[in-house]
């Protein structure tokens, strides 16, 4: 998959100490990693969301309903 390059800013302090650290860390691999996850969730938590919605617009199920099913998976054993 062909890659693009992402620029941001940190605080200078920050930078400064990411330099000391650079023979130890791979920053462009844990960036990647961080945002690979972070998307990830940001995904998770929007699809759980449309599926919120989804549920509060399905009709409510009749009376009875749940101890039906559970009497039929019972007999169905």
């Amino acid at each position: 998959m062909p890659s693009v390059t992402v620029t941001f800013r940190v605080p200078r302090e920050l930078k400064e100490r990411m330099d000391r650290l650079r023979g130890r860390v791979n920053w462009s691999e844990e960036v990647r990693k961080f945002l690979e996850k972070r998307v990830r969730e940001l995904e998770q938590e929007a699809a759980i969301e449309e599926l919120e919605q989804l549920i509060k617009r399905l009709p409510p199920a009749p009376r009875g309903t749940a101890a039906a099913m559970v009497r039929e998976d019972r007999d169905s054993n």
